[in-house]
């Protein structure tokens, strides 16, 4: 179990990193402060993911994975070739997101999951979803 959870740690490093990333490209001031204020979110979502794996008795991941490496690569060449498209860079947004959604809820169907656990996931998975849709209404605006 404490494998998978520290498999979201990661994703959520990943996701805090983009989120930086995005935050540094976009020139949106509102966009901007949207991107700033996720990635405080997954940094908060990783320290309550770190303190569940330790009650674990394991050790939680320290650094993102090598996808979410490429797929800020990926943003670093995206928003060369399109002029900081925030358009694109919501888009992308958005497919990491819907991810991030699926793998939440993967973890979260685990039968032998502790029930604190579970509330933590529950209410992290959440957020996520209110995320895409804050990224929808920002489409809308931006397009």
């Amino acid at each position: 179990m404490s494998n998978r959870i520290n498999e979201l740690l990661t994703k959520n490093y990943d996701a805090e990193a983009g989120y930086k990333k995005a935050a540094e490209i976009v020139e949106n001031p509102q966009l901007k402060q949207f991107f700033e204020t996720q990635a405080q979110h997954r940094y908060d979502f990783g320290h309550e993911l770190k303190t569940e794996i330790r009650n674990m008795g394991e050790t939680p991941e320290k650094g993102t994975s090598f996808k979410g490496d490429a797929h800020r690569t990926w943003m670093d060449i995206k928003s060369t070739f399109t002029s900081n498209d925030e358009e694109a860079i919501l888009n992308e947004v958005t497919r990491g997101e819907k991810a991030a959604v699926e793998e939440y809820k993967e973890v979260m169907n685990d039968t032998t999951l502790p029930p604190t656990t579970k509330s933590i996931l529950s209410k992290q998975v959440s957020n996520i979803e209110n995320t895409l849709n804050n990224v929808k209404n920002f489409e809308a605006v931006i397009s």
